[in-house]
């Protein structure tokens, strides 16, 4: 009877990253991270540099980290109307992007404990063929972040917006670059200056800038899962908004993150004069030039007639 009004006014719900080239360039990436791995194990075993079989197997961590991002696109992709997910699954990416920066730190941390027992226990180099695979490493690192460096995506309604997702898989590339070009360093005053304690040393100095890496990918996504409300100006702003017309007064506002650059908003109005919901959600689109309004992608509004003490909902 009302098929037609309520295709009018049904709100849209999905707010996932959808992002076909990102996905496409993450495949790449990981092949060329992939058989760049498997060399350096084998280089690192027949040549007995430990150094070369140390970043062997910490490349392989990032593998698995690629393998996890591309998880987070296809299920992103292959579940983006599924009506199991309150407001889509937009943050299958966010949570992409929060196990990478745990696997980052445990990358760090791993490379901190070697590097230690290096110092304590140092093993002999073979510096020629270690440069040269570590240099071939690097090579293959840069084409890896050329392919990654533009980690953003569009959503449904084709807004540009970060992409964790694919973010975090550019860490994990600039990772393998760093360790890349400390080893080459480290590797080169060994082999000209006799400094063999630099490799451990370096080791440590890119588990530390690789930690603080994590950190800040850490920072950017978990208040995304978990829901963080928008800043406190944007908040207050609405507020204001509302309660400057007429005599509203919010009786309760809810604002939290969907997805990345995506917020809901339930916000319960109170008046002598109350009025239709369209027209308070009208009050928040003026706030377009305080930028507040972009980043509001679901709103819902509660509007209670107040008579004294006593409260009536009327929609």
């Amino acid at each position: 009877m009302h098929t037609h009004t309520l295709s009018l006014l049904k709100h849209e719900h999905n707010f996932s990253a959808i992002n076909k080239k990102g996905e496409r360039r993450t495949k790449l990436v990981l092949v060329l991270t992939f058989f760049t791995m498997l060399l350096e194990i084998a280089a690192g075993t027949v040549f007995g540099s430990m150094a070369l079989l140390a970043d062997g197997w910490h490349m392989g961590t990032h593998v698995a980290a690629f393998i996890i991002t591309l998880i987070a696109y296809r299920y992103s992709r292959v579940h983006a109307h599924d009506q199991t997910f309150a407001f889509s699954p937009a943050k299958v990416g966010v949570l992409g992007g929060y196990t990478s920066s745990i696997v980052l730190g445990v990358v760090a941390l791993i490379m901190l404990v070697e590097s230690g027992q290096r110092i304590l226990h140092p093993h002999i180099i073979h510096f020629d063929e270690a440069i040269a695979i570590a240099a071939f490493g690097l090579f293959i690192n840069l084409i890896c972040a050329l392919l990654l460096k533009g980690h953003h995506g569009h959503d449904h309604a084709g807004h540009h917006h970060h992409d964790h997702n694919l973010k975090a898989a550019y860490l994990h590339v600039l990772a393998d670059a760093l360790t890349s070009v400390l080893a080459i360093v480290a590797l080169g005053l060994g082999k000209y200056y006799g400094w063999h304690w630099m490799d451990p040393v370096m080791g440590m100095v890119g588990a530390l800038i690789i930690t603080q890496w994590s950190y800040a990918l850490l920072k950017e996504t978990s208040p995304v899962l978990l829901d963080e409300s928008i800043a406190l100006k944007y908040k207050l702003a609405i507020k204001e908004k509302i309660e400057s017309d007429a005599d509203n007064r919010i009786s309760d506002l809810h604002i939290w993150r969907v997805g990345p650059g995506h917020f809901a908003l339930i916000v319960a109005v109170v008046s002598h004069h109350p009025k239709a919901p369209d027209y308070y959600k009208e009050l928040l689109k003026e706030l377009d030039g305080f930028g507040c309004v972009n980043k509001l992608s679901h709103i819902t509004v509660e509007v209670n007639q107040c008579d004294g003490d006593l409260c009536l909902k009327s929609n």
